[in-house]
């Protein structure tokens, strides 16, 4: 079978032929009919990453696909299933081995598609604004790198919260792409004040920053008291050092969130999370924004697009 795969860290990922795997106990094989693309498969790619796994392996966090056969003494989804998993590697390959108990049987209306691309961008902005802020119908959200992969699942999931939501991104193409997910502010982040405008419009009660740098500098300037602030990733590629000073004057709160670290400690956090997105999706409430669908022999493509910002929503890759 076909897997884009890393095989050292000075080098680019590559599409190679390995044996078919075969489940152990715990584990369904399942044929990968879309995988969605991360900044974080970026990161991974260069052992950049806090989970980067041991050479080599392939990329691909999220998937979907359709169980094939189950391990030995397992349960778990007939063979047919449609599923999707959170697996944090090995999605961008043909099929794949995974825990049983990871597996989530898709609505019959979602594509695997959607569902591909639903998982870690929905469900990061649903556990920071819901588990982590605490945020409450009236409060206003600034949501940062807003047509992005996970900012405009923010602004979608903000407004179902009932927050009045201020999106910022580089470019009206971008912006009036998150004026359709439903925000009530635009900011372009290339040629406006963003601290200024925050201010113009009352200030900020919550931050969700997945660019770091300047903007989160800016905004951070632009917060009311007792204001939230997010940090959930540095696609600027700058982490900034946060005054403690500051924090203490203003009576802020800061809030990590690592969306992963959920499947280790508290795992019931990200099923309830996405029990109640998948309700939203089938309600009509939510759907995905997909820019590219490649196929797998195409994955290096995929990746130079998240590379290179010329995405928005999602990058898909169906094997």
């Amino acid at each position: 079978m076909k897997a884009f795969q890393v095989h050292g860290f000075e080098e680019a990922p590559k599409l190679v032929e390995v044996a078919e795997p075969t489940p152990a106990q715990g584990e369904a094989l399942l044929r990968i009919s879309a995988c969605s693309l991360n900044f974080a498969d970026l990161l991974m790619s260069q052992g950049k990453y806090q989970d980067t796994p041991a050479l080599p392996f392939t990329l691909g966090l999220e998937m979907a696909g359709e169980v094939v056969t189950l391990g030995p003494d397992t349960e778990g989804p007939a063979v047919g299933t449609r599923v999707a998993i959170y697996a944090g590697q090995g999605g961008l390959a043909e099929y794949g081995c995974f825990p049983v108990d990871r597996l989530v049987p898709l609505p019959d209306a979602m594509s695997y598609e959607d569902a591909a691309a639903f998982q870690i961008a929905y469900g990061t902005s649903h556990v920071v604004l819901n588990h982590r802020a605490r945020m409450q119908p009236g409060e206003t959200l600034l949501v940062l790198g807003a047509a992005g992969g996970v900012g405009l699942t923010a602004v979608e999931i903000g407004k179902l919260m009932g927050a009045t939501v201020i999106a910022c991104a580089r470019g009206q193409d971008k912006l009036e792409i998150a004026r359709a997910a439903g925000a009530d502010h635009l900011i372009d982040a290339k040629t406006a004040d963003i601290r200024a405008e925050v201010k113009a419009l009352g200030g900020a009660d919550v931050v969700y920053d997945p660019v770091g740098g300047a903007q989160w500098e800016a905004a951070f300037r632009a917060c009311k008291p007792e204001a939230r602030l997010i940090p959930i990733g540095f696609a600027s590629g700058d982490v900034p050092q946060i005054p403690a000073n500051h924090v203490m004057v203003k009576n802020l709160t800061i809030l990590g969130l690592y969306y992963g670290g959920y499947r280790n400690f508290a795992p019931e956090v990200l099923t309830d999370s996405m029990t109640q997105l998948f309700k939203w999706y089938e309600d009509g409430a939510l759907k995905p924004h997909i820019s590219h669908v490649l196929p797998l022999d195409r994955a290096d493509e995929a990746l130079e697009l998240l590379r290179r910002r010329k995405s928005t929503g999602k990058v898909v890759v169906t094997p």
